[in-house]
């Protein structure tokens, strides 16, 4: 059984306030679960349909009914379980090889795909605005797929980290204007800045970009519109990695 104050919590931290003030998270579905436990990411508490799918502590193991589930979780479709865990101590990144940057992203969709994207290309640090969606949002956890356990996100103000970066490390930025991506000589060592979903990159950080990139259009219609930047993203990593 789901008690009220166990309740209350959960929902709670369905706000970024919450989930900072808790220092605490949820994640939903066995594979989500699973990869988090496994990543020793310490668990508060968890409620799941059948306990035998888990390998938690009895106490903090709550075995619940299908429409309790229902009940607290976030999707449209509940996945078997929902769990609290512990938001782990921030990591400083120390920049090797590809960083990637994310300014002012917002949707929690396109930011759980880029987080999969890094694991997927070996990207081990991603670099956030401090205006972007929080990446401990419960839809961002759940598009990671589990990914959220292997690439070191960071919240910073973008122009004192670049600003420190640009000097030894040349930062890429995706603009409609820029350079042929395919047509350009990419280093192995890298900052990649991809910018917000209707803006693009905001103006102070386009100031410390010493490499302007684009991705061009094959299509001839004239009326498509800018690329989503999770699938921007895909590509221009697909070529950074293609030319290492």
């Amino acid at each position: 059984m789901v008690s009220k104050n166990q309740k209350k919590l959960i929902k709670s931290l369905y706000q970024k306030k919450y989930r900072k003030q808790h220092k605490m998270f949820v994640a939903e579905g066995k594979k989500v679960i699973n990869e988090l436990l496994e990543a020793d990411f310490k668990l508060y508490s968890l409620f799941t349909m059948d306990t035998s799918l888990f390998v938690t502590p009895d106490a903090i193991t709550f075995k619940i009914t299908e429409d309790e589930l229902k009940n607290i979780s976030f999707l449209t479709t509940a996945q078997v379980a929902l769990a609290i865990f512990y938001i782990p101590e921030n990591e400083s990144i120390e920049a090797d090889g590809l960083t990637l940057i994310l300014d002012d992203v917002r949707d929690p969709g396109n930011l759980g795909t880029i987080i999969r994207l890094c694991d997927w290309f070996g990207i081990q640090n991603l670099v956030c605005s401090e205006q972007t969606v929080d990446c401990y949002n419960p839809k961002v956890v759940q598009a990671t797929m589990g990914s959220i356990t292997r690439v070191r996100i960071e919240y910073t103000d973008l122009i004192n980290f670049l600003s420190l970066k640009s000097v030894e490390t040349p930062v890429y930025g995706t603009f409609m204007n820029g350079n042929n991506i395919h047509k350009e000589e990419l280093p192995k060592k890298a900052v990649i800045v991809m910018g917000n979903e209707a803006n693009g990159i905001s103006t102070a950080v386009k100031n410390l970009i010493t490499q302007t990139i684009t991705i061009p259009q094959f299509g001839e219609s004239a009326e498509a519109e800018s690329l989503n930047v999770a699938t921007a993203t895909a590509i221009v990593l697909n070529e950074f990695k293609r030319m290492s």
